[in-house]
């Protein structure tokens, strides 16, 4: 189907909407993809031609090879509750989560007969490839554009900066800083909106946004800027290994956590109970992401796809030790 593709000069999308039909295609393509296919002596298999076979037990998931607690603990919670309901998960892990990227997974998933598709898209990048998909697959995005109609699971990342934010300034700070993550993350837009929004409705002000990359090396450079700074006395973080980073950042100023600054995190990584001191966080619910993502998706392989749906799932936050009133109102 590739090489049909290159030679029709369309993406193989548009090569499975024409071999199956789909309304949605101009006449001019389908004479040009009719032509390759005659031209090339191609013979699609019917049943990988559909992604439905009515008999597979199988689905597939595009997702971005990453060590990310976030991405990786949600795929993790996934394959575990597709077991539990006898479907095997096929895993197309990606180096990157672009058109290409995702178009040539999708066809691998598609020649191995899956039942349905789960893409883990987190980023902004994923969403031309996910618009070039046909509307009959059976499709559930996790974590993927909240603006795009789709069949979408998300944590409410909103609601959980929200919580974290509040969190500090009911302990008593004027003001709450945050380390962000990439700002081509829809988790780190998320975050963002939250902490400003708790900020603008307790009418305080809100500090200059400090970005990272998800990782301790940030938190710690950033860390270096907020020591300096004696009115920093309360910061959130986009996840916990940016507050890691901090933490580390702040011991070598002297400035002591949480007497000095407090800290709230995202993610509930293992560890985070474990740092010094405990840290308090935000933990997503991944396990009832997952369920939700496998519920929606039966669905339409059972009864095909209709409406986008949206699960949007509340996480919670966890205290621990490093919040604190400021020591010095």
């Amino acid at each position: 189907m590739m090489d049909v593709a290159r030679l029709a000069g369309v993406s193989h999308q548009t090569v499975s909407r024409v071999l199956n039909e789909h309304k949605n295609v101009s006449e001019k393509t389908r004479l040009k993809v009719r032509a390759a296919i005659a031209e090339l002596g191609y013979r699609p298999d019917g049943a990988a031609r559909a992604l439905v076979t009515g008999t597979s037990k199988v689905i597939g998931v595009v997702a971005q090879n990453s060590s990310l607690y976030g991405p990786a603990s949600m795929l993790t919670a996934f394959e575990e509750a597709a077991q539990a309901t006898g479907f095997a998960v096929n895993v197309g892990s990606v180096r990157h989560l672009d058109e290409r990227s995702i178009a040539d997974a999708v066809e691998r998933h598609l020649d191995q007969r899956v039942a349905g598709l789960v893409v883990i898209a987190p980023v902004f990048s994923a969403g031309p490839a996910l618009a070039q998909l046909p509307d009959d697959i059976p499709l559930v995005t996790i974590d993927g554009d909240p603006e795009r109609s789709s069949t979408l699971v998300t944590v409410d990342q909103v609601a959980g900066a929200r919580a974290a934010t509040e969190h500090l300034l009911a302990a008593g700070h004027r003001t709450v800083w945050h380390i962000s993550g990439p700002s081509d993350w829809f988790d780190a837009a998320g975050r963002v909106r939250g902490w400003e929004t708790a900020l603008h409705d307790a009418g305080v002000e809100v500090p200059p946004l400090l970005t990272g990359d998800w990782s301790a090396a940030s938190g710690y450079r950033n860390g270096q800027l907020l020591a300096r700074l004696p009115e920093a006395t309360a910061v959130f973080t986009a996840n916990d290994h940016i507050a890691l980073g901090l933490l580390r950042a702040l011991n070598e100023h002297g400035r002591r956590v949480p007497d000095d600054v407090s800290i709230v995190g995202f993610d509930d990584v293992p560890e985070a109970a474990y740092f010094t001191p405990p840290l308090t966080t935000v933990r997503p619910d991944f396990d009832a992401a997952a369920t939700a993502s496998l519920e929606l998706l039966l669905e339409q392989i059972n009864d095909g796809p209709g409406d986008h749906a949206r699960r949007t799932i509340a996480p919670a936050l966890v205290v621990r030790d490093s919040v604190a009133s400021p020591s010095h109102p």
